[in-house]
């Protein structure tokens, strides 16, 4: 006789049971490693000295000599753009595209280009110049201390 047969009827078996419980222990874990990152909703600020971007621990993004004017540099890995539109300015934005989620790849003549459809945005204020996007990149908090980038 197994054990799965002295449950009563219409129970769930014990190995239901303890992969569910799993599953449930293993999607906590998972979301407090993501708890207090920052969301790509778009109410971030991104203007230069802006408070911190959670998640970020504080490390230097880039220098501010690293940023052309009148351009930006892409970090892929932090998932952001980083602009200069005027000097001394600086903006950023989620690097994700908003048509399908594609990463912009490069920043010039105060455009963000998404390589994927060839949307572009503005690199003052994360704007669509040309769709097929139809909603701007959401702004990222950065903070501007000294010559330091960080995101906020």
């Amino acid at each position: 006789m197994t054990s799965e047969s002295l449950q009563p009827e219409g129970a769930p078996a014990r190995r239901t049971v303890v992969a569910a419980v799993g599953a449930t222990g293993f999607a906590l874990v998972l979301g407090a490693c993501g708890a207090g990152e920052a969301s790509d909703d778009g109410s971030g600020g991104g203007t230069g000295g802006a408070g911190a971007a959670a998640g970020s621990g504080d490390a230097v993004l880039a220098k501010t000599s690293d940023i052309p004017e009148g351009g930006g540099k892409v970090f892929a890995a932090q998932g952001v753009v980083v602009t200069q539109p005027v000097k001394g300015r600086f903006q950023a934005f989620s690097s994700k595209c908003t048509h399908q989620g594609c990463a912009v790849n490069r920043v010039a003549d105060g455009v963000i280009a998404c390589p994927c459809h060839h949307s572009e945005f503005s690199a003052t204020d994360g704007s669509v110049k040309k769709g097929p996007a139809t909603r701007p990149l959401p702004a990222k908090d950065i903070s501007v201390t000294g010559e330091e980038i960080r995101l906020a």
